[in-house]
């Protein structure tokens, strides 16, 4: 038994060093996933920010958060792209004639996402800072944030892995992410929900993307988290237990 889960964690590590690879000659996707969120970063603080009413005078600080939400959203889109490239170039097919765990590809391309969204936080983070982001939150908040970043992440991951291993076409493959990058919009990281009408504030104010913002955004200026801590981790939990469920019925089917 100890040596079936040490020949898997050392396929998945193989497989996890196979896509970063890929990755790191092909720095145009980190890249890509990391510009137009810093672009809309640029773009609402010093074009629209001035016009939000959000009751801080620091608006980077307000916005911050949706900022990294759309980010990680674009970034799972290349998830569902390299799964669906495996797939129809036989990736799983001859992986599968070796003798190494037929979940290891699928757990790499998890974890790859994992690390390449990571990167593009900082990346983002560190441009903040340069626009004036300022955060009083001690180490143990700024862990919370990342735990509740890298869920999210997991999470979304899972539901590209879906889309990765069933789509038909590559187009097929990333569309689904496009709704996912605009969900921020319909919450309250850009404004608050008060100021919306009210069908679209029913909307904004119980959907995922708006707890787990109130959450890191209360987190990083030191406020009370109420009960939006609680909802975002079970937005978060709940998210990644269907998707698993469905990815890997997906993943069966493929191999």
């Amino acid at each position: 038994m100890e040596t079936t889960k040490k020949h898997f964690f050392i396929d998945i590590s193989v497989m996890l060093g196979r896509s970063m690879r890929h990755i790191s000659r092909s720095m145009d996707t980190i890249i890509t996933v990391t510009i137009m969120p810093i672009a809309m970063m640029l773009l609402f603080v010093y074009v629209l920010g001035g016009a939000i009413q959000t009751g801080t005078n620091n608006y980077v600080n307000y916005l911050l958060p949706g900022i990294l939400l759309m980010a990680i959203a674009s970034g799972i889109s290349y998830t569902a792209f390299r799964l669906f490239t495996d797939v129809q170039r036989g990736i799983f097919e001859r992986f599968n004639t070796m003798p190494i765990s037929r979940s290891a590809l699928l757990w790499g391309h998890v974890l790859t996402s994992l690390v390449s969204n990571a990167i593009s936080v900082v990346v983002i983070l560190l441009v903040a800072l340069i626009m004036g982001f300022r955060s009083s939150a001690g180490i143990l908040p700024w862990l919370a944030v990342a735990g509740i970043l890298a869920l999210f992440t997991l999470a979304l991951t899972w539901v590209a892995a879906i889309a990765g291993l069933s789509a038909k076409t590559v187009d097929g493959a990333s569309a689904f992410s496009y709704p996912l990058i605009f969900l921020p919009f319909i919450s309250s990281a850009f404004v608050p929900t008060a100021s919306m009408p009210t069908v679209v504030r029913v909307f904004a104010e119980n959907q995922p993307v708006t707890s787990i913002v109130e959450s890191i955004r209360a987190l990083l200026s030191g406020q009370p988290l109420h009960n939006d801590i609680w909802i975002a981790l079970a937005w978060c939990l709940g998210i990644v237990v269907v998707a698993y469920f469905f990815a890997m019925r997906a993943h069966q089917r493929r191999v």
